[in-house]
């Protein structure tokens, strides 16, 4: 059995690392393996200007990027947190870090669809990602990463569930008003990529972004495991049951990359 805490909190004010660290113990208190963090937790919601700022990034194992690291160590939890790196060729990018209970990288995931509106001037603060979805092994179950938008475009989830994904992870950080547009696209992913999927958000509206709106998981099968607006959210699932959920209908169809690759090459022939 692995139970995941969805942790609706953030953590970039003076006592940050400290209530980080609460967080993570009442979640392995409760039985987690796993604790997921919004999308980029230990930043301010800097996205609701056109402003970006240096100290809003970092180096690879940058001060926010180590501080996850370590205290998912301490507290020996597996961690999915974030922060805006700055990659080799000079480019700003929101990526979501996977950590073990010992604080090893596991990976990393680029935010692949970046928003361009109100309150989200994200296109000003980091690039789009560059990396093809790929699970990583987290205590032996592979695992996938996506970072809010992402979820709208499946084909990341359906990429990750077809090379063997179980459990797909989306922080994010989405206005209230909007949920509504977000749970039905949710439920669509676990049922037609046949894994389960989790997703978390800041909690609170953040320089006039009306941002707010549950934790939740959905099972392979479309069940809602956990939809809460609660600080820390625990929902558990049996592994073993998803070779008969793969075997029922969506999971047995065929992904049918023969006919799908070549059409996106297609239709993406001179453009980037």
């Amino acid at each position: 059995m692995v139970t995941v805490a969805l942790i609706s909190e953030v953590f970039w004010k003076e006592d940050g690392l400290d209530r980080l660290r609460a967080c993570l113990q009442e979640a392995r208190s409760g039985g987690a393996q796993l604790a997921v963090l919004p999308e980029l937790p230990l930043n301010p919601w800097s996205a609701a200007t056109s402003s970006s700022r240096d100290d809003d990034c970092e180096p690879p194992e940058g001060p926010r990027w180590s501080a996850q690291a370590r205290i998912a160590r301490e507290v020996g939890i597996g961690l999915v947190g974030g922060a805006i790196v700055v990659g080799d060729d000079g480019q700003r990018r929101n990526t979501a870090l996977l950590f073990s209970p010992e604080g090893d990288l596991l990976g990393t995931w680029e935010k692949a669809h970046i928003p361009d509106e109100p309150g989200f001037r994200e296109a000003d603060h980091y690039v789009r990602g560059r990396d093809i979805p790929t699970p990583f092994s987290f205590s032996g179950m592979p695992m996938g990463m996506q970072i809010c938008s992402d979820v709208n475009r499946p084909e990341g989830t359906h990429l990750l569930a077809a090379q063997g994904a179980e459990l797909v992870v989306a922080p994010r950080s989405t206005e209230l008003a909007t949920w509504h547009r977000w749970r039905p696209v949710l439920i669509a992913n676990a049922l037609t990529s046949c894994c389960w999927v989790a997703t978390v958000n800041r909690p609170a509206p953040e320089q006039d972004v009306l941002i707010g709106g549950p934790s939740f998981a959905v099972a392979p099968d479309g069940e809602i495991l956990l939809e809460t607006t609660d600080t820390i959210g625990l929902f558990s699932f049996d592994r073993s049951e998803l070779p008969e959920r793969r075997r029922e209908y969506p999971g047995y169809l065929d992904i049918r990359s023969d006919l799908y690759e070549p059409g996106w090459r297609r239709l993406n022939d001179g453009r980037h």
